[in-house]
């Protein structure tokens, strides 16, 4: 029996009927306390829930951005994108698609592994563009970015190995072109 505690990534709950997808929403912000309460408020009223959350301040400090991937009834989510931009401190909120943004993710893979092992955890995450950040006598690190889908598949070919945690960002996105994100 191990005691290592369970990664976000060792079983996935099957989806729910009733919610259709993850939408991905850019939201730019003055950078005060409290607009993160505030715009969580909107989502859990309207029976939405956050599935990942990325702020950062922008290159000027008076600004903040959030990308929020949120899941619930689509038919709600105009109406949510609305109640946000009419929130004090929120410049604009803006749903991006894979069509009008790139959006990319970053995992932090921390694996159980000796010797004999290594060089095939090391060509699977060389496959996946990932890089090793640490080396120890008993354990990597990799650190793989891209979409979603890429991450999902590079961390199920990893579980066949003794993943020790994972650490994972939510999505972060900009609007192609000259678009505002």
């Amino acid at each position: 029996m191990s005691d290592r505690i369970p990664a976000t990534t060792d079983k996935k709950p099957a989806p729910q009927a009733d919610i259709i997808n993850i939408h991905t929403l850019s939201v730019y912000v003055n950078n005060q306390p409290g607009v993160l309460g505030r715009i969580c408020n909107v989502f859990s009223r309207r029976g939405f829930n956050i599935e990942s959350l990325v702020v950062s301040q922008t290159r000027d400090p008076r600004y903040s951005r959030m990308t929020i991937g949120i899941s619930g009834h689509p038919e709600g989510l105009h109406q949510i994108i609305m109640q946000v931009n009419k929130l004090i401190d929120v410049i604009h909120c803006i749903e991006h698609t894979d069509r009008d943004a790139v959006a990319k993710e970053l995992v932090l893979v921390k694996i159980s592994t000796g010797h004999d092992q290594r060089t095939e955890i090391l060509q699977i995450v060389e496959h996946y563009g990932g890089k090793t950040v640490d080396l120890q006598d008993d354990s990597l690190i990799a650190m793989i970015t891209g979409n979603t889908d890429k991450l999902d598949a590079a961390i199920r070919l990893l579980n066949k190995f003794e993943i020790v945690e994972t650490v994972r960002t939510g999505k972060v996105v900009m609007a192609r072109g000259m678009e505002t994100t």
